[in-house]
């Protein structure tokens, strides 16, 4: 059997006060027995994750980082909204539980939902997991038909029509994320003066089929049956998901993807197992995805380059924080050597366009 994803003890700095905490959570869920017990998960760089264990129940508790954050970034009460408007449609949503801003609890918004309690892929498989290259195949091709199922529920059925302005979506994306990559580039950093022009010169038109994207879709946001683990039963992470283009979400999912044949610089920003033999390439996944959606994709560099500017932009906005001492986690000492990798990756998708 593989290992299912557990969390820690908590990192210093990151505690919650688990009286106040505590309190709020029994005045608010029903039926909660026993004293809590609280671990954080240690992976991801952004919304800080929690496991909260009653003696009857498990539940996950998502508050915003500490230090400088993204003014548009971290909002809980989108996140919970979300997932209340979603968890009736999509089967993927974990359900949601309860949400405050007071900050008399914990001194910011924060929400608590349940666990979807399975396994997760993250650099690599899991211990005890192991796909040989037809299932990891069928693996791969799943993440995509999920992915499809997001772009294909009527938002304006699950009551989430004003969740995000579809109009105007391709330029706002670009122009906001080259905003926040001048605001937070450091004096290490590479200026990608001229990605963020070929980006901004290269913008398609609004896109004829707007939907729900989760703006962050890849192995370690999806929960795996423990059961069954080429079958996805959970979707996390729901805090950049708005309404905009289907080919952006895509877009940026594939950024993520390093295959077994990419370069060894690339290979080493890889943060999950997408390279062992049997997993689709980034092109047979655009291609499967067109199949499913029926449609054409013909200008996916555009997408492909502008996820990986996303990613860089991700990276250095963490990096940002330790570069002024605002965070002490030392995994974000390294995130500039991956925002310089990215920049290559994105001036070579550039040089091959034919856009």
């Amino acid at each position: 059997m593989a290992k299912k994803d557990e969390p820690v003890e908590v990192r210093q700095g990151e505690e919650l006060d688990l009286k106040k905490v505590g309190e709020f959570l029994r005045d608010s869920i029903p039926g909660l027995r026993g004293e809590l017990a609280v671990k954080q998960f240690p992976s991801g760089f952004s919304n800080l994750t929690y496991l909260v264990k009653a003696e009857n129940r498990e539940m996950i508790l998502r508050r915003p980082p500490f230090g400088k954050k993204p003014k548009s970034g971290h909002d809980m009460s989108r996140e919970y909204r979300i997932l209340k408007a979603l968890k009736p449609v999509f089967k993927y949503c974990p359900a949601p539980l309860v949400y405050t801003e007071d900050p008399a609890v914990m001194g910011c918004p924060f929400y608590v939902m349940e666990r979807i309690n399975g396994l997760i892929i993250r650099k690599n498989l899991p211990e005890g997991m192991t796909l040989d290259a037809k299932s990891a195949r069928t693996l791969s091709e799943n993440l995509i038909k999920v992915l499809c199922e997001l772009h294909s529920v009527d938002y304006q059925k699950a009551g989430l029509a004003d969740f995000g302005k579809p109009e105007g979506y391709v330029r706002r994306q670009v122009e906001g994320w080259i905003g926040r990559y001048r605001d937070a580039r450091t004096p290490d950093a590479p200026d990608y003066e001229d990605i963020m022009a070929w980006l901004t010169a290269k913008m398609p038109a609004d896109t004829d089929r707007p939907c729900i994207i989760h703006n962050d879709y890849k192995f370690d946001n999806v929960v795996l049956d423990p059961q069954n683990p080429l079958e996805i039963i959970g979707v996390l992470d729901w805090e950049m998901a708005t309404l905009g283009d289907p080919m952006m979400d895509l877009g940026n999912s594939i950024a993520y993807w390093i295959e077994k044949d990419d370069p060894p610089d690339i290979q080493m920003v890889r943060m999950m197992a997408t390279n062992i033999e049997g997993m689709l390439s980034r092109n047979e996944q655009v291609a499967l995805y067109g199949r499913i959606m029926g449609r054409s994709i013909n200008d996916f560099e555009f997408y492909f380059c502008f996820g990986l500017f996303r990613l860089a932009v991700i990276a250095q906005q963490i990096y940002y924080r330790f570069y002024h001492g605002q965070t002490k986690d030392e995994r974000f000492k390294m995130l500039i050597g991956a925002v310089k990798i990215l920049e290559t990756a994105a001036k070579q998708v550039v040089t091959s366009s034919k856009l």
